[in-house]
């Protein structure tokens, strides 16, 4: 079984609604156990900022899936939901966003699919939801959750 963590966000329609529900979906997916579900946070959004508030949050799991095959399972659960990756740009609305951060303790760089998620380390809205569920938590390549979160919080 690996550890892996789940960045959960919607801003488009019932946001809480869906990502309950998307929580509950991945509950079904084969040989994954949810372990732990952070509270749901109301975020600005960032970069394309002509947008609805998101709601966002974070996802335990163990999993005996491959980071290819969850990260496939992902993508199509947010499909489900009514996501149209091509409708908006990409980081524009959405009514599910579902984001493999961190498998185990990989590193994976491979088309489409790169863990950590480049993005973490920057992001308040995916750092709090996983200092609340492992403030000690490894991320490879940038040290661990707690201190990258706080790094965020002190002025520069």
């Amino acid at each position: 079984m690996v550890r892996a963590f789940i960045g959960l966000g919607s801003n488009l329609g019932d946001r809480e609604g869906t990502l309950r529900a998307a929580v509950g979906r991945l509950r079904a997916l084969p040989h994954t156990s949810v372990v732990a579900v952070s509270k749901l946070r109301d975020t600005e959004p960032v970069e394309y900022l002509e947008q609805p508030r998101f709601l966002n949050g974070a996802v335990e799991l163990e999993t005996e899936l491959s980071a290819r095959a969850l990260l496939d399972a992902l993508m199509e659960l947010e499909r489900r939901f009514g996501r149209d990756r091509t409708a908006f740009p990409p980081q524009g609305p959405r009514t599910l966003d579902l984001d493999l951060l961190l498998y185990g303790s990989e590193a994976i760089a491979e088309p489409g699919l790169e863990v950590p998620h480049p993005r973490l380390h920057e992001r308040l809205f995916v750092l709090e939801p996983l200092a609340e569920l492992a403030p000690a938590l490894e991320v490879p390549g940038k040290g661990q959750v707690q201190t990258l979160l706080s790094k965020l919080h002190s002025p520069p």
